[in-house]
């Protein structure tokens, strides 16, 4: 395990810098009023019981990264997504995390 998944809880072991610096959709599956407390600038708020029936936003997108406060919702995300015929999804973990990056 990282240092960085250690601090910042699970997620996918890709490096997310380079995603972003190419203009990935940065999708917080938090609920709105975590989203709220705090996100990353210039992510959208797709609460996890709302992503299947907003598959649509998803299309057409390069590179997707997920979030949320531990890295879990982000994998269910992240699920939900690849059954639906997406393959450039990953989970980026905990928003603090994808923060760093931003």
């Amino acid at each position: 395990m990282s240092f960085l998944n250690f601090l910042f809880g699970g997620g996918d072991t890709v490096d997310l810098k380079p995603l972003i610096e190419e203009g990935a959709f940065l999708v917080d599956v938090r609920t709105t009023g975590e989203f709220a407390g705090g996100n990353v600038k210039g992510s959208v708020n797709i609460p996890l019981d709302s992503v299947q029936a907003q598959i649509g936003k998803f299309k057409g997108k390069k590179h997707i990264i997920v979030f949320c406060r531990s890295g879990n919702r982000s994998g269910m995300a992240k699920n939900i997504l690849e059954q639906n015929g997406f393959k450039n999804v990953v989970n980026g973990g905990t928003w603090e995390r994808v923060n760093l990056f931003v």
